[in-house]
């Protein structure tokens, strides 16, 4: 099983604040995000949006972007980033936790 390392940046402003539900130990949005192994232009992996439910998926609506995913590690070889001058370093990672509770 590989594992991969991303960082979410999200504008906070463009969430619908009608999609929040309550849970047991807080409020939560339910978010998406799509990833791709190869960076685009910017550097960006993938884009991130809030949850569609199965009724939109179906009517074809499509959610606005609200943010960026960004690889910073991984030990698979598809997401590996390329070296060179314009490449970011990948960060180490010493203990990834195989115990995430997600």
């Amino acid at each position: 099983m590989s594992k991969v390392g991303v960082n979410f940046k999200i504008d906070v402003t463009k969430l619908d604040k009608s999609r929040f539900f309550v849970g047991k130990k807080g409020t939560y949005a339910d978010l998406t995000v799509f990833v791709d192994s190869e960076p685009s232009q910017f550097g960006d992996n993938g884009m991130i949006v809030e949850q569609s439910t199965k009724e939109e998926r179906d009517q074809g609506v499509k959610l606005p972007k609200i943010g960026n995913a960004t690889i910073f590690w991984s030990d698979a070889p598809e997401f590996q980033q390329p070296k060179g001058d314009s490449a970011p370093e990948a960060l180490p990672v010493d203990d990834f936790d195989d115990d995430v509770p997600f």
